[in-house]
């Protein structure tokens, strides 16, 4: 299939999987882009001989600059360097991978210049789910969703939103590392215990959000924006064997699930090809080895983060945005053994006590109130 491709991420770990993808399906990498993880960069440059590579660290891309010097691929820097490789005239879809913030800006350039987005970057919607929605329906440009509950309610629904028979959204979700533990418990609980996922093999950032359970509350924001509801027809399951991604059900009780082996590399797949499907090497899902599934309710007062982003969501505006930005900078400081893990959550609800709600209006005010939030977070520890 005939697709160009640029990928913002390209070295974490739904990147990786992407170029895997790309390389079985025969899709054409034009573009690229790390932090400063230069050494699997060039390797991956060498392999997939894109056009432009962008590296938002300056030194990182000096660096790479000179070891591919002997390559035909074009260097960029930065965030003009990502958004450029967001807006290649040759290229159909950008697929965002990035951790945090930094993929608002070039997910943005690339609505404005009418490409598919291929959406794996959470804080994109979560910190300007509005504005990006607003933008991409007034550019004609379609959002797929990457994430692999999104992506399975999007396949429930045929790709079609906005059916009037539909009911509610039911996101799945594994539980985390902590699934069943008291608040005493997790007061003891070690990074490394944060990090050792269930399920998923996934970046750190994400992976310590999946044991505050932050991340399935900024799945519900995303899906708020993606499908065009309200938070309270999105329900949440404990699903610990990860084998239904999510689920949707109709007026009449009829219920729609979308089920898989876990891997990311089916959501991926559905969204480079989207409306086809094509055969993929993953592994095929067996129900007579699994043979049980099971469902729990999440445990909202020691988890407290789906109820916190359920609250930012409703308020709307500027108060999602503060809710992702304090967490950034604690899983951050969590991930440098600053803080203790249940501090991450007492530092967001520190912030959303601290700071004003405001309607949005620019990406300029996003990016103005993510760093006083951030700068607010860090005087704090």
């Amino acid at each position: 299939m005939q697709k160009d491709i640029s990928i913002l991420g390209s070295t974490g770990s739904i990147g990786t999987q992407t170029l895997e993808v790309c390389e079985e399906l025969g899709i054409k990498v034009r573009a690229i882009s790390a932090n400063k993880n230069i050494d699997l960069l060039e390797k991956q440059v060498r392999k997939f001989k894109p056009d432009f590579v962008a590296v938002f660290d300056e030194n990182s891309a000096k660096i790479l600059k000179q070891n591919i010097i002997d390559t035909d691929t074009k260097v960029l820097v930065g965030m003009p360097g990502l958004c450029e490789i967001s807006t290649l005239p040759q290229v159909d879809i950008v697929l965002t991978a990035v951790s945090g913030m930094i993929g608002l800006e070039p997910t943005l350039a690339a609505i404005d210049a009418g490409k598919t987005i291929a959406l794996a970057n959470k804080e994109t919607l979560v910190a300007g789910g509005e504005l990006v929605m607003h933008e991409a329906k007034k550019n004609g440009v379609q959002i797929l969703p990457v994430d692999s509950e999104h992506s399975a309610i999007f396949q429930c629904l045929g790709g079609k939103y906005g059916s009037p028979f539909l009911e509610k959204l039911i996101l799945t979700a594994s539980g985390g590392p902590f699934f069943g533990k008291t608040k005493s418990e997790l007061e003891s609980v070690t990074l490394a215990d944060a990090l050792n996922h269930p399920s998923w093999s996934m970046g750190s950032k994400i992976t310590v959000d999946s044991a505050t359970i932050m991340n399935k509350g900024f799945e519900i924001i995303e899906a708020c924006h993606l499908f065009g509801l309200p938070e309270d027809k999105i329900d949440v399951a404990v699903h610990r064997e990860s084998i239904i991604h999510s689920m949707i059900e109709y007026v009449d009780g009829s219920v729609i699930a979308q089920m898989g082996v876990p891997t990311m590399k089916t959501p991926i797949q559905y969204a480079l090809t989207y409306p086809e499907r094509l055969k993929s090497q993953t592994a095929k899902l067996n129900l007579a080895k699994i043979k049980n599934l099971s469902f729990f309710k999440p445990d909202n007062k020691v988890f407290e983060a789906m109820n916190i982003c359920r609250e930012a969501v409703k308020i709307g505006g500027t108060a999602p945005l503060v809710v992702n930005a304090a967490n950034e900078v604690a899983v951050s400081l969590f991930l440098s053994e600053k803080i203790k893990f249940l501090e991450i959550i007492e530092l967001v609800k520190t912030a959303q006590k601290h700071f004003k709600t405001e309607k949005i209006s620019s990406l300029t005010q996003i990016l103005e109130t993510d760093k006083a939030v951030r700068e607010f977070i860090k005087s704090l520890v």
